[in-house]
């Protein structure tokens, strides 16, 4: 059985609307109409930048999980 990829998730709660992972990664992330950032529905698989931008949230709101749901 083959575990699912890393994807990430954005804890909208916490987002401080930074732009900083957008900025890093645009790839997966864009930011929505309130100015929060959204993951992109046509998002490639999780890379260097996506950590980047993990990293660098002032808020530490994006995370990653392995589950479909």
């Amino acid at each position: 059985m083959s575990e699912d990829p890393p994807r990430p998730l954005v804890d909208r709660a916490l987002c401080i609307s930074s732009g900083i992972c957008a900025a890093t990664a645009p790839a997966h992330f864009t930011r929505s109409a309130d100015g929060r950032a959204a993951i992109r529905p046509d998002a490639p698989p999780v890379d260097a930048h996506t950590e980047d931008a993990a990293y660098l949230c002032p808020v530490e709101a994006i995370t990653f999980t392995r589950d479909r749901d």
